[in-house]
């Protein structure tokens, strides 16, 4: 079950992420904490361990060397952002403009009430 959960993350963050342009990081962190149960931690060693190719492989090293990365969740989590990224972008070129600025935005609002009232 846990192996599905982490494919669904990564397909729905990917797919976010390749439809309004946000980097995958500031979805997953959250994600992982308030839906998984990650403490900060490891949510984010997680998480740059997931986005390492190329991006944040001596930050990622460093929490995987604290025992703050996992390993299993991170790969699942990158082959669902794959196929994710692909689909929301696919979906993106398709929408206006206006109707992606207003999903930006309000992705934007709800993360940032969720980081700072939950």
């Amino acid at each position: 079950m846990e192996t599905l959960l982490f494919l669904v993350l990564g397909l729905t963050v990917g797919t976010v992420s390749g439809l309004i342009g946000i980097g995958g990081g500031v979805l997953f962190t959250p994600a992982l904490i308030y839906l998984l149960g990650f403490s900060q931690h490891e949510a984010q060693g997680t998480t740059l361990a997931l986005l390492v190719p190329p991006i944040g492989i001596l930050g990622a090293w460093t929490y995987y060397q604290r025992g703050y990365v996992n390993v299993q969740a991170a790969a699942l989590i990158c082959l669902g952002f794959v196929l994710g990224g692909l689909m929301g972008a696919k979906l993106a070129v398709v929408l206006s403009p206006l109707f992606l600025k207003r999903v930006f935005g309000t992705a934007m609002l709800a993360l940032a009430v969720r980081m700072l009232f939950f």
